[in-house]
């Protein structure tokens, strides 16, 4: 029997609203925190998208999950909480959270609070790529 490396759960979050080359990136970069790794994408679900932003994505959560399910860079995706993101990430595990460079909202006690239900993870925060041109704000997606 092989005995197999245990694989580095890395976590990331966001809309994903369509796929560019600055998520390619964003996906890459979190997995080059470890050889053996795992990349588990949490998508943002439309409400809190809508909260968030103060718009609605133009890719609604079921589009934008079987979109990222088809990206060979990920190797899990997973639905965020609508009301509280906390349960799904103690349910994956992750050693590693990889916050992109602007990403701010539900991060304030996010450490603290994964501790308090028992998991203790690193977080890092991910540099910007072309952040001028790849940025969904910026970009013209089509449904």
């Amino acid at each position: 029997m092989q005995n197999k490396k245990k694989q580095t759960r890395i976590m990331v979050f966001g809309t994903f609203d369509g796929l560019h080359e600055g998520h390619l990136h964003f996906f890459k970069q979190a997995k080059s925190f470890m050889k053996n790794s795992f990349l588990i994408a949490s998508i943002a679900r439309d409400k809190n998208v809508f909260m968030i932003k103060g718009k609605r994505p133009v890719l609604d959560e079921k589009k934008r999950l079987a979109l990222m399910n088809k990206c060979s860079l990920v190797d899990k995706v997973v639905l965020s909480g609508i009301k509280n993101h906390i349960p799904h990430i103690v349910k994956e595990r992750p050693d590693i959270i990889a916050l992109g460079y602007d990403q701010k909202a539900y991060v304030k006690n996010l450490k603290k609070d994964l501790k308090n239900k028992g998991l203790s993870v690193k977080i890092a925060r991910l540099k910007p790529y072309k952040q001028n041109m790849y940025k969904n704000s910026l970009l013209q997606i089509k449904k």
